[in-house]
């Protein structure tokens, strides 16, 4: 139980940040359009575990269904995503900071509708500030469609990689 108090906290947190960020869903965002490496990776991250969510589903493996969100939520949305975003959000190229800001709003949109199953009530809440307007309710919005052409080998491996460096160095100190 105080295991997924902590989670329920990490999202409100990550919420926060975002909204701090000025990270909300923008009109017309298109993740396939991402130029930085890093809002790629954690595109791809998502649409990769939207597939494996709904195979777990499918086969009625609702804990590895539960440990997928958990898992994205926590470590590659908050832990990873979230802190390498930092100086991004920082950054005085007004592309950069716009480009990053519709990707934290897009994950965090999409990641709200794909947690709502399990965490209802947190993410009822969350919607109201991160949802948008086809959806007044977030029991009635649909899952997210992400297209599996969102995953990016390159992208995903620039970054896997820098995650096992920063894993490394933490390790060693």
């Amino acid at each position: 139980v105080e295991g997924y108090r902590n989670f329920a906290t990490k999202l409100w947190n990550a919420a926060r940040f975002c909204l701090m960020n000025q990270g909300r869903p923008q009109a017309g965002y298109d993740p396939s359009a991402n130029r930085l490496t890093l809002n790629r990776w954690i595109v791809g991250e998502l649409a990769k575990t939207q597939r494996d969510l709904l195979a777990a589903l499918e086969a009625y493996r609702l804990n590895d269904a539960a440990n997928l969100l958990y898992h994205f939520t926590w470590h590659s949305f908050c832990d990873w995503y979230i802190e390498f975003a930092k100086p991004l959000l920082e950054s005085e190229d007004a592309a950069v900071l716009a480009e990053t800001r519709g990707t934290i709003g897009w994950v965090m949109n999409a990641l709200l509708r794909l947690l709502h199953p399990i965490m209802p009530f947190i993410t009822e809440e969350l919607w109201s500030q991160f949802g948008d307007a086809s959806a007044e309710q977030l029991l009635h919005a649909p899952l997210p469609a992400l297209d599996p052409a969102l995953s990016d080998a390159g992208a995903a491996g620039e970054i896997d990689w820098l995650i096992r460096l920063v894993s490394e160095v933490r390790a060693v100190r």
